[in-house]
């Protein structure tokens, strides 16, 4: 079964800017990497997953059919996350809101900084201090993903 693709306005994701962890320890990493991996599993999905803290690779999957094509849009979108401080779905939708496409901007390099569905940042004390990261699928369902890995992990 094909899963239906959600849509999503700025309004909708700002929520995610709130969220805030007292402590995010490597061990708290490992564990929303699984409770991604069960998600994906669940939804039947083809995707990739990583999670960083800072730039440091604390966990990874690659679930059906991902591979290293995944690899480029994994840390552009972390990397979107990292520069902006907020998912990199919301940093795609504030500039289109805005008029001005993020592919559009040339203050950024594009094989660098992939603002695409899928990063959403871990904050502690308002700093990002990991990215939870999903590919594979189409940016929307790679958002989904990540916004449900996070809502699982906080609800455990």
């Amino acid at each position: 079964m094909t899963r239906p693709i959600p849509q999503y306005t700025v309004a909708d994701l700002e929520y995610l800017n709130d969220i805030q962890f007292d402590s995010f320890t490597t061990d708290d990493a490992v564990d929303l990497g699984l409770t991604a991996v069960e998600v994906i599993r669940e939804w039947d999905l083809s995707l990739a997953v990583d999670i960083l803290m800072g730039e440091y690779l604390v966990f990874r999957a690659r679930l059906k059919e991902t591979g290293p094509g995944n690899d480029p849009w994994l840390e552009g979108k972390a990397r979107t996350v990292r520069r902006f401080g907020e998912a990199s779905y919301l940093v795609k939708l504030r500039h289109l809101e805005a008029g001005t496409p993020f592919e559009e901007r040339d203050d950024v390099d594009h094989e660098t900084f992939k603002a695409h569905g899928g990063s959403i940042p871990i904050k502690v004390a308002g700093e990002v201090v990991a990215t939870l990261t999903v590919s594979g699928e189409p940016q929307e369902i790679d958002h989904e993903v990540a916004a449900e890995t996070l809502r699982r992990f906080l609800t455990l």
